[in-house]
């Protein structure tokens, strides 16, 4: 399939979605109802924001979550109004189409691990010429391995999409693809089983988002009370499990959250969100402008954005005004 057929094929999956949505639930969003379109599976890094989804519920608004198979459709549904809020990195939409939509808190930040198949690969050179696997087009984890590309110098063959951590570690371990990148969780998960089968290739610093919260401006502004009460479950959720990473699984247990992994999953859920905490990992403060120029130095550089990053308006991707009032009433950290 053409790399024109696929898009072609992708813009017409996500009419049909939204023809899907307006007759499921009619055009018109019924009061204190939010739907949020979640263009990933939910896993276990997943749990703080979805107790906050559930402490958002507890307030009195009717919090829905569409999982959808990618970041792409999931905006695409959020700029077209079939969903409200979207989860995902909306960068370069906003900018190349001028969609009307604009970020208004950040969920987490860029912690992934570029892996290679120690049988076929040891460096990165290794991956000139080669194909890598990565989240989805627009994802931070295809920003990361094309600025790797950058860095070092080579060209892969090319680019396969497999969203989900946990679906490109399964593939890895199964030698279904041989390069690819994971989150902590599922590098721990490949650690355990195949003990030094697999390579973890170096990264320098970065610092830019991963997944943010979006929407259309126009529901931005109908429904301010509403957002501000979801910003502020968010931003204690992280703070919460920030001080203390077993809050998470105290969440998981209150809300039954993801219980599909069962018991077994705790434990992991405690390593990761220890973890992440140690590293500093977690907005506690929901990112803002400060996120917003990491974010534009990351992604003008891994070619996602275009333009200078000193050149570019937090205004024009950003609504700060969610995260402004919800940090007067809670205070920095």
């Amino acid at each position: 399939m053409s790399r024109i057929t696929g898009y072609v094929m992708r813009a017409f999956a996500g009419v049909l979605l939204a023809m899907f949505f307006v007759l499921q639930s009619g055009t018109v969003q019924a009061q204190n109802k939010m739907r949020i379109a979640f263009g990933d599976v939910a896993a276990i890094e997943s749990v703080h924001f979805l107790a906050a989804f559930e402490r958002t519920k507890e307030r009195g608004i009717d919090v829905e979550v569409t999982y959808l198979q990618a970041e792409d459709i999931a905006a695409q549904a959020v700029v077209g109004g079939q969903l409200d809020i979207g989860i995902g990195g909306p960068y370069a939409l906003i900018q190349k189409v001028k969609a009307p939509i604009r970020i208004f808190a950040q969920l987490s930040v860029l912690r992934f691990f570029p892996v290679v198949n120690s049988e076929f690969y040891q460096t990165w050179a290794d991956l000139d010429g080669q194909e890598i696997a990565v989240h989805a087009r627009g994802s931070g984890t295809e920003a990361i391995m094309k600025l790797m590309a950058d860095v070092n110098n080579i060209k892969y063959a090319s680019i396969s999409y497999v969203p989900g951590s946990e679906v490109r570690a399964g593939a890895l371990l199964q030698g279904n693809i041989k390069a690819s990148i994971v989150d902590a969780a599922n590098r721990r998960f490949l650690e355990q089983q195949a003990p030094g089968k697999f390579i973890i290739l170096p990264l320098g610093d970065i610092a830019a988002s991963d997944e943010v919260l979006f929407a259309n401006t126009d529901y931005l502004a109908a429904n301010a009370d509403d957002v501000d009460i979801l910003v502020e479950e968010l931003l204690k959720a992280v703070r919460e499990v920030a001080d203390d990473p077993a809050a998470a699984v105290e969440m998981r247990k209150k809300y039954n959250l993801l219980p599909d992994l069962g018991e077994a999953a705790n434990e992991e859920i405690l390593a990761y969100f220890k973890e992440t905490a140690e590293a500093g990992a977690m907005p506690v403060n929901g990112g803002g402008a400060d996120a917003a120029q990491d974010d534009f130095a990351f992604y003008t550089i891994a070619g996602q954005l275009e333009g200078e990053a000193s050149s570019l308006d937090v205004a024009d991707f950003w609504d700060l005004g969610p995260l402004e009032r919800v940090l007067d009433k809670i205070g920095t950290r």
